[in-house]
């Protein structure tokens, strides 16, 4: 970026998640070999960052000498937070493939509540909704349950499978059978999920209502963490483009935030910061419009 807010430079690249990329270090060097000369500093936010102690320094072994500039590392929801709230407080809650809530209190404590991963939790994410509509789907498909029979040839659709149970069930296992990234491809049915809940189907609406009781607690906790603080929150990740999601946490947690600045714009500022530049309201409004019209925004 530059002084005015607008871009320098500009390289897309595949995504570098230590835990599902077996090629994430070479997308971090190939990256780190396209930052022009003239870099004042920079601001990287890495899924896995501060996690685990091992992927962290794998990281930071990964662009330590890459670059001559200043560099600060941080996850990629501190990120995110960061552009959310431009350095003020809040608790800014991702769902997206895995869930997450990060918290700021604007004087510079930072806590983070889930990111387990599908293992061990991501509840709320878009994982956990599309894996919940397959958990219905094979107990319509087994006659385990008879209560939610109409979502079986709604989910069915969505899909592109048949609806006859029989060939469904083996159409089904077929689509399991031939994914190339399974946490991927379930999370996706996340969307069919929303517009159905939004359509007025009550089985989708029951388990988007039951994602967003997982995404309050992460607020929740965050909030408790920080008492004498209070925080707004705001989103991040496709999930929570689900007006039926952003409604139901809405009513327990109050109206959200509008980010300030997307995630990526949480990274710019960092680095703005970093290199001495101070920027201000006017910059950071500047800012937002230049990621939006590069494609760049929440």
């Amino acid at each position: 970026m530059r002084h005015d807010g607008s871009i320098a430079h500009m390289v897309r690249r595949n995504g570098s998640n230590p835990f599902d990329q077996p090629l994430w270090r070479d997308v971090l060097r190939d990256l780190m070999g396209h930052v022009p000369a003239a870099t004042a500093a920079i601001g990287l936010g890495l899924a896995g960052y501060g996690e685990s102690r091992t992927v962290t320094a794998q990281q930071q072994e990964a662009v330590r000498h890459a670059v001559g500039c200043r560099i600060e590392l941080m996850n990629d929801v501190a990120m995110a937070c960061a552009g959310a709230f431009a350095g003020q407080p809040g608790v800014l809650l991702l769902s997206g493939t895995g869930s997450m809530a990060w918290a700021t209190d604007g004087a510079g404590r930072q806590c983070r509540v889930g990111g387990w991963g599908s293992l061990f939790g991501d509840e709320g994410s878009a994982f956990w909704i599309g894996r919940a509509a397959l958990a219905v789907m094979t107990e319509l498909l087994d006659g385990r349950r008879t209560a939610d029979a109409g979502f079986l040839a709604s989910c069915a659709d969505a899909m592109g499978l048949p609806r006859q149970p029989e060939a469904c069930g083996a159409a089904l296992l077929e689509w399991y059978g031939t994914l190339d990234h399974e946490r991927s491809a379930v999370a996706a049915l996340a969307r069919s999920v929303s517009d159905l809940a939004e359509r007025g189907c009550p089985t989708a609406a029951r388990l988007m209502t039951e994602a967003a009781g997982h995404l309050i607690a992460h607020i929740e906790a965050a909030r408790r963490k920080f008492p004498d603080v209070a925080l707004p929150w705001s989103y991040a990740g496709g999930t929570l483009r689900s007006s039926f999601l952003r409604g139901a946490i809405a009513a327990r947690c109050g109206a959200p935030a509008p980010p300030r600045l997307p995630p990526i714009g949480g990274g710019v500022l960092t680095a703005a910061r970093l290199a001495g530049w101070a920027p201000d309201a006017n910059w950071i409004n500047q800012l937002a419009r230049t990621l939006d019209a590069a494609g760049l925004g929440s």
